[in-house]
């Protein structure tokens, strides 16, 4: 499976957003001019896969680049889950300079072990938080 991640808003529809958001349970009833603010004032990421043409992952990071980041929205196409997208994308944006060095946060119902790869603890049930 070919895939790349993308970056930017302008190379991710937000169609293909809206897609990937009704099939979680913290978003699926997002209204489509709600999901278009929330990613115009955050910074957007994506897998898109080359062979099928189709963007398969979504994540996006709300920051004010000195402190803190908040990891949001991360989803993969149920079709897709299980082979390691996730893992990617979530590394690749963990990767990226203007993160390093600040807090990241999270919201997770059920994803725990996936973030726990990148650092983050658990405060309760579902908040996590990366570099306390």
């Amino acid at each position: 499976m070919k895939y790349r991640i993308i970056e930017n808003l302008g190379n991710i529809g937000i169609d293909e957003i809206a897609r990937l958001l009704k099939m979680t349970y913290w978003a699926d009833k997002r209204p489509i001019e709600q999901i278009e603010k929330s990613v115009k004032n955050s910074s957007c990421y994506g897998v898109y896969l080359e062979d099928e043409k189709k963007l398969v992952g979504f994540a996006r990071v709300i920051s004010d680049y000195a402190t803190t980041y908040y990891l949001c929205d991360v989803i993969i196409d149920r079709a897709y889950q299980h082979k390691g997208l996730g893992t990617a994308l979530v590394s690749h944006i963990e990767s990226r300079p203007e993160y390093r060095g600040l807090r990241g946060i999270l919201i997770t119902r059920d994803a725990h072990s996936l973030y726990r790869k990148f650092g983050y603890e658990v405060l309760n049930d579902r908040a996590m938080v990366k570099g306390l």
